[in-house]
């Protein structure tokens, strides 16, 4: 079983579950196909499984290894954007977004302002935020693990999907990175799993 499955935290697992987004962050893994690498360089993207009938091995020799995700909402807290190829809709109105509240828009730009929120060097940046401040589609952490803010509550995540749970108690901290989270409050829609509907 390939480690390659991504939860909210930013963190590779080996499960089972088949999940629906897909994304990169570099080649992190070798020749045998172990993973030895958190990240390589600053692009992380979600991508859709299916693209103009591409197919492809998920850990190529030399190339970058396929990542997936349970929806859109934990690419989003791992700390990844829309792709500008295969999601090409997606990635123009995350960019007409972005340019309203942060003002340059370029590729590099972005995936720089994004590295610098999710990522100090040695692991997450955690900004501390009081729960009814976050939007649907972003996601805090509790001492239960990652808990998403869904449109009309809460629900603890897992790879399964998932489960309702009680409003957090503030101030909690946001593993959304915060100008993903200033997006999702500007309207960025966000697809969330159909089981955090209840």
């Amino acid at each position: 079983m390939r480690r390659n499955r991504v939860d909210p935290e930013g963190e590779l697992h080996a499960v089972p579950q088949r999940l629906v987004w897909m994304g990169n962050r570099g080649c992190l893994h070798d020749s045998e196909g172990q993973i030895r690498r958190h990240h390589r360089g600053r692009r992380w993207i979600t991508c859709v499984t299916a693209f103009r009938g591409r197919q492809r091995d998920p850990m190529p020799a030399g190339r970058y290894t396929a990542l997936f995700f349970l929806d859109e909402a934990t690419a989003y807290a791992a700390g990844h954007r829309p792709c500008a190829e295969c999601r090409h809709a997606d990635w123009q109105r995350f960019r007409a977004l972005w340019a309203e509240s942060f003002g340059d828009s370029r590729a590099d730009a972005i995936d720089a302002a994004l590295h610098t929120a999710r990522w100090d060097g040695t692991g997450r940046v955690l900004v501390p935020v009081d729960p009814p401040q976050v939007p649907a589609g972003a996601m805090i952490r509790d001492a239960g693990g990652p808990v998403l803010r869904t449109p009309t509550g809460w629900a603890r995540w897992s790879f399964n999907g998932y489960r309702p749970a009680p409003m957090p108690k503030g101030p909690v901290p946001l593993l959304t990175p915060a100008p993903l989270v200033r997006l999702m409050a500007r309207g960025l829609p966000v697809q969330i799993d159909p089981t955090a509907a209840g």
